[in-house]
């Protein structure tokens, strides 16, 4: 799976650290997850989407 998150974050100006906090989750999850490392739940998928102002679909890419 790939992902759009680092791309959309970094567009809307938000640090790692910033989104991850948003999210409630730690910063090396915000990480592993820009890396492909970690596949997210579908809570925090939406949270994240949530956040960076965007769909699931469109943040993702299975």
């Amino acid at each position: 799976m790939t992902n759009r998150i680092k791309e959309i974050r970094n567009k809307i100006g938000l640090t790692q650290e910033e989104l991850a906090e948003k999210v409630g989750v730690r910063r090396e999850t915000i990480v592993f997850l820009e890396q492909g490392k970690y596949n997210p739940s579908l809570q925090l998928a939406h949270a994240v989407a949530k956040v960076l102002k965007t769909t699931i679909d469109a943040l993702f890419k299975f």
